[in-house]
């Protein structure tokens, strides 16, 4: 029987921040920008951070049993709040100048923004990461701006996004890092 997929509480957010670590343990700019010591740790918590100001200011959605999670942010979002920027920076450590210094292009004008979207490992290629996206895309097109823009550095996600209608709209390749595709859809 299926797993439901729902909207997120605040009590789902520290399994949904483990559940992104494990399925960004090996991500490709997850990996570039994020220092190496205590890499685990630092991931966990920059999740947990992502995924508490997605759950103020936008959407999160999970399956019922925690092993997927998804985060989409609204236009016009404002930035996670200054103690949460310290947070952030000193969790980035010396990483921070290469991820800000990255110039990637402009988004769909007053477009979502697909934050992440991440399965765990032994759940990967069951359709939970589908189901999830489903259900994203569904919400996105009942609101007044129906468009979502995302980032993506693995390209087994291209073929995800793209079965589900996202066109690759730029690759950006980073010095010393990914490469990075530039999505977008509208509804």
């Amino acid at each position: 029987m299926p797993v439901a997929i729902r909207n997120a509480t605040h009590s789902d957010l520290s399994q949904a921040a483990a559940t992104l670590a494990a399925a960004f343990d090996s991500y490709p700019w997850t990996r570039w920008s994020i220092p190496d010591d205590d890499y685990s740790a630092r991931l966990t918590q920059l999740q947990a951070i992502y995924l508490t100001h997605a759950l103020q200011h936008g959407v999160v959605v999970v399956s019922d049993d925690l092993a997927g999670v998804a985060a989409l942010l609204p236009p016009g979002v404002p930035d996670p709040a200054e103690s949460l920027q310290v947070e952030i920076t000193e969790l980035m450590g010396d990483r921070l100048d290469a991820v800000f210094g990255v110039e990637l292009p402009p988004r769909l004008e007053k477009s979502w923004d697909l934050a992440t979207i991440g399965v765990r490992p032994e759940r990967a290629g069951q359709g939970l990461g589908s189901r999830l996206l489903e259900e994203c895309l569904r919400q996105v097109a009942m609101s007044p701006s129906p468009r979502i823009s995302l980032e993506t550095s693995a390209e087994r996600n291209v073929s995800l996004y793209r079965r589900h209608g996202f066109e690759v709209g730029h690759e950006t390749q980073i010095a010393d890092g990914p490469l990075v595709y530039t999505m977008s859809i509208e509804l």
